[in-house]
């Protein structure tokens, strides 16, 4: 069982400005939920109870967020909403969070490398939070996929080829296969964003990995790619070379919510779900379309 998650948050979120000129993209809301809450509830969800947070000290808000404040909680019980007080309560004692810092934008890989001292020699998920998934059964598979192993897997997703530039393509060996009850093949090389025409495969990597702690000595031999940014990808590709890492394909629910569009999307999905205001919300929704067709 895996049960340390490596979240990186320091980025300054460019595609969401100017909202994130002064709000951490991590926590803008959907609906009343802070997207990292989200990122959070899937990963207690896959039995986590150490959260490591890769932030920068020019958003010292993510770390307000998991501090205690007894006046939020009071507040929240006098509305009625003890079970939200009883999960912030959680920080601290059932949920460990540490913070790591990257104070320069030096990339993924860099980000990951910083939390180095926190994870320990441990396997460890590694969870963007610009991509929100369904429900925990992504991150579960993968922690069974290195308990049968002993390599680290990361979550891929068929693309289509128009959208291959946007990602890390894996380079596959041999047949998929069952590894952990899931769909799974061995894979020997990433591509961060090729064209079109170069790209190995349709298989992508999205926003959840599982690896093993030996990724830290790749990330340490890294050197700066062309953007000057240390990539995870090749840290990947480098262990690859050794024994070929698992990718796990996976058809979970997904939204990107680091642009606008798919942010909405995710506001409109809890919406129409939430246990208050779905009802309200779908009737008002309903209404304006009909009004607007």
């Amino acid at each position: 069982m895996i049960t340390t998650a490596v979240i990186p948050a320091a980025g300054m979120g460019t595609r969401m400005l100017p909202a994130t000129k002064a709000v951490p993209k991590e926590l803008l809301p959907i609906v009343e939920k802070p997207a990292l809450q989200l990122i959070v509830d899937e990963a207690v969800g896959a039995g986590v109870d150490h959260l490591v947070i890769v932030t920068s000290r020019s958003k010292p808000a993510i770390e307000q967020y998991f501090a205690s404040d007894a006046s939020v909680e009071q507040s929240l019980e006098r509305q009625g909403r003890g079970s939200v007080a009883d999960q912030l309560r959680r920080y601290g004692s059932d949920i460990r969070v540490s913070f790591a810092y990257q104070d320069r934008p030096l990339g993924l890989g860099h980000a990951i490398g910083c939390a180095r001292a926190a994870v320990g020699e441990q396997p460890f998920f590694v969870m963007l939070p610009d991509e929100l998934m369904s429900d925990s059964s992504l991150l579960a598979g993968l922690a069974r996929v290195v308990a049968d192993t002993n390599i680290g897997a990361v979550a891929l997703k068929r693309m289509p080829r128009a959208e291959l530039s946007r990602y890390g393509i894996v380079s596959p060996v041999g047949d998929e296969r069952t590894v952990g009850g899931l769909a799974a093949l061995p894979f020997v090389g990433v591509v961060e964003k090729p064209s079109v025409d170069d790209a190995p495969s349709d298989l992508a990597i999205i926003g959840r990995y599982a690896l093993t702690p030996d990724i830290f000595d790749d990330l340490d031999a890294l050197t700066p790619g062309s953007t000057g940014e240390l990539q995870l990808t090749d840290a990947l590709a480098a262990q690859a070379t050794r024994e070929p890492l698992w990718g796990v394909i996976s058809d979970v629910g997904r939204i990107d919510i680091g642009n606008p569009l798919g942010w909405l999307q995710a506001v409109v999905d809890a919406a129409v779900d939430h246990p208050e205001h779905g009802v309200a919300f779908r009737h008002w929704l309903s209404a304006r379309t009909d009004a607007r067709d």
